[in-house]
């Protein structure tokens, strides 16, 4: 056998020790997520808020965060599963009840937008 192989399979083992070791934490995720956000690369700030959530499913402001990204997306439906998550998790939050209050109110304006859209494009036709 190479040499060079007999020395990679006995390092093997502690390479993926070290490596599964250095995951960063939820928290270092969380922040790191909306480091992004604030720079708008909200496809990193939803990577990243996912991590969070594999990990701890249980994170409001993950959710929270995850539903703000997806509705900055245009992704109405996701964040409003995500809006709810948030808020089943964590209902007296007073943060995360505002979010989703403009959330909705959003909602709905551009969905009355859009239905003025196809009124106009009807009457067009």
């Amino acid at each position: 056998m190479n040499r060079k192989v007999v020395v990679l399979l006995l390092f093997l083992p502690l390479i993926v020790v070290f490596t599964s070791c250095s995951q960063p934490k939820p928290q270092t995720q969380l922040r790191f997520g909306i480091l992004a956000a604030q720079k708008g690369l909200w496809d990193e700030a939803i990577f990243r808020w996912k991590k969070v959530i594999q990990s701890e499913p249980d994170s409001s402001a993950a959710h929270n965060n995850l539903a703000v990204a997806y509705e900055k997306k245009g992704l109405w439906e996701e964040a409003e599963k995500e809006y709810e998550l948030a808020l089943k998790l964590s209902p007296n939050n007073k943060h995360i009840s505002s979010n989703y209050d403009k959330f909705k109110a959003r909602f709905e304006n551009s969905e009355k937008e859009e239905d003025k859209d196809n009124k106009k494009k009807d009457k067009n036709k």
